[in-house]
């Protein structure tokens, strides 16, 4: 188990950007996949972005293929999501979580859960 804590979330006009980081404690983050997932009021957690152990791979949901970006930094412990050209659609509560299942994108795979950070896009 990892312990996660998102940060960087806010108010921000359609068009703009946010950066939201995930710092994670213990020994062994360098082993976990990182997703970043979010939730809309009345509706299901649903998958952002994953990136493998070595960040040598990343993979998206297709409604924010081209505008966000998973990025790590194992010697920090931390992930980041960089949103870019934000939509009101976009606006959700946004969890980081870690994974032992390489390439996965099913929420049940991921252990660890941070508290989430509130996303609000308005137009």
């Amino acid at each position: 188990q990892v312990q996660l804590v998102e940060s960087g979330g806010g108010l921000v006009q359609a068009g703009g950007s946010l950066r939201l980081s995930c710092v994670a404690s213990g020994r062994t983050f360098s082993r976990y996949v990182m997703g970043w997932f979010r939730q809309a009021p009345g509706k299901e957690r649903e998958f952002v972005a994953g990136i493998s152990w070595s960040a040598t791979s990343a993979y998206y949901a297709d409604s924010v293929t081209g505008r966000f970006t998973i990025l790590r930094d194992n010697s920090k412990k931390t992930v980041y999501l960089q949103m870019n050209s934000l939509k009101p659609e976009d606006t959700a509560v946004y969890y980081c979580a870690a994974s032992e299942i390489r390439g996965t994108q099913a929420t049940d795979d991921f252990g660890s859960w941070g508290q989430g950070t509130q996303v609000t896009v308005s137009s």
